[in-house]
């Protein structure tokens, strides 16, 4: 904000210079319109006086007409006359021992100028000006008169100075005066910008004190600050609300499956104990059973450890590896069973390239995909789940045969808008990770098939943190 106030107090000082120059202009051009004037009455009149001198080469005459010139111009400007004959010889002048007879007028007129373009330079004391002497539109003369400007050049030296002095003043108190009426006025808009994102990159709302009283536009502008954002907190505890409503969603989807995952090996695992309780004395019988229970709990052990990995909080850090896809597919088989569906899972992507991602929202984000892609796909339908990598990203690949994305879980996935109800359970969720993780997701329909993808950059300094 401070910038604001320096430049006004350079624009007032560029206009005070500008200013300055304008006044020492017309000054100048006051003073040669002035002197031409005097100028043109000197010549004009030692013209008709010196006239008849000059055609009868009176030397005297002449001489005599410009001492009495002298002699009434006292004061005045004119410091040296010198009339020249038709020859461009000296006749006369005010002053003989500094331009004898006889001598050539071209050392008095080559840097003499005529009347009409008199001009003042910079820094000169004594100027000269030229005039022809004419009987009859034929030059018989010249007349040649050096003048002294140096009260001229001193009362422009004054006037300049006074200007400098009077505009340097005037822009130190407009300058502060302006710094001080600029901050008043951009305070408010500090408290805005600092309010908006500066006091840590989440908008907070503006106190009411530090709101200016009254129906001003700042006033005005703040208020409608404060609903907006009021507006957007409201609306991302609503999303948070809404993300965590989704995570219980697709844990509740994949415990009913679970269950019947369970349930189904807890009767056999039942019977081999009824049979070891009734058989004991088989030795056979016992030992198959006991395989039984083996195989029936070790997969009991299985699902159990999967389910736990995917929902712990403390795994954001844990590298991501084969295992963790090994444990997605354990965990949605039953799914698969439930619905009677055909799929295809293939792991490619390098060991090395997965171990740069965390697990935890890799998980989340295929589990999600795939309890969506096996919920499109309905009864008898296809889901496949591929990983690939390239040494720079990872692709994490779910397909299916449904009849395609709808617009609502479309707009959870690409767009930033409040979420509608509807439109598949946690593909917001989705998105949020995968932006988290610096990724992107592609959506593609295909051969009758809907392909959504995930590319994942690959980071070789160390797993990202989500």
């Amino acid at each position: 904000m401070a910038r604001v106030p320096l430049i006004a107090a350079g624009l007032m000082i560029l206009f005070g210079i500008f200013a300055s120059q304008q006044v020492l202009s017309a000054l100048t051009r006051l003073q040669e319109q002035k002197l031409r004037e005097l100028a043109q009455v000197q010549l004009d009149g030692l013209e008709v006086a010196t006239l008849p001198s000059i055609l009868h080469q009176d030397v005297w005459e002449v001489y005599d007409t410009l001492d009495r010139a002298a002699r009434a111009s006292k004061g005045m400007r004119a410091t040296l006359l010198v009339v020249g004959d038709a020859q461009g010889k000296v006749l006369a002048a005010s002053d003989p021992r500094r331009a004898p007879v006889g001598e050539p007028m071209a050392q008095f007129t080559s840097n003499a100028t005529p009347v009409k373009d008199l001009r003042l330079p910079s820094g000169a004391d004594f100027i000269r000006v030229v005039a022809p002497v004419k009987y009859h539109d034929e030059t018989i003369g010249t007349i040649a008169a050096e003048m002294d400007v140096r009260d001229l050049a001193r009362e422009r030296r004054q006037a300049g100075a006074y200007l400098l002095l009077a505009n340097a003043a005037a822009t130190l108190v407009l300058a502060v005066g302006g710094a001080f009426l600029m901050g008043r006025t951009l305070r408010p808009l500090a408290t805005l910008a600092h309010h908006m994102g500066e006091s840590g990159g989440t908008p907070q709302p503006i106190p009411d004190g530090l709101i200016p009283p009254g129906k001003t536009e700042v006033s005005r502008l703040m208020h409608n600050y404060n609903a907006m954002v009021g507006a957007v907190q409201a609306r991302g505890e609503a999303e948070r609300r809404l993300a965590a409503r989704e995570r219980f969603v697709s844990l509740g989807r994949l415990s009913s499956s679970l269950a019947h995952e369970i349930n189904n090996p807890l009767g056999g695992l039942l019977n081999a104990v009824d049979t070891i309780q009734r058989f004991s004395d088989r030795p056979e019988a016992v030992r198959e059973s006991a395989d039984l229970l083996d195989r029936g709990l070790r997969h009991l052990r299985d699902v159990a450890r999967a389910t736990l990995d995917l929902h712990r909080t403390d795994m954001a850090d844990t590298p991501l590896t084969a295992r963790d896809f090994d444990d997605l597919r354990l965990l949605f088989a039953p799914e698969v069973a439930r619905f009677s569906q055909n799929l295809t899972w293939q792991i490619t992507a390098a060991e090395g390239d997965l171990e740069s991602l965390p697990a935890a929202p890799v998980r989340q984000i295929a589990l999600n995909l795939l309890l969506n892609a096996a919920a499109a796909a309905g009864p008898g339908g296809g889901v496949q789940f591929r990983t690939a990598s390239d040494g720079q990203d990872v692709r994490l690949s779910v397909s299916d045969t449904g009849p395609g994305l709808p617009p609502e879980a479309r707009a959870r996935i690409f767009e930033d808008g409040p979420a509608e109800p509807g439109g598949g359970v946690g593909l917001r969720l989705v998105r949020d990770l995968a932006r988290g993780l610096g990724g992107m997701i592609a959506h593609d329909r295909n051969g009758g098939e809907t392909v959504l993808t995930v590319t994942l950059p690959i980071r070789r300094e160390g797993v990202m943190e989500c």
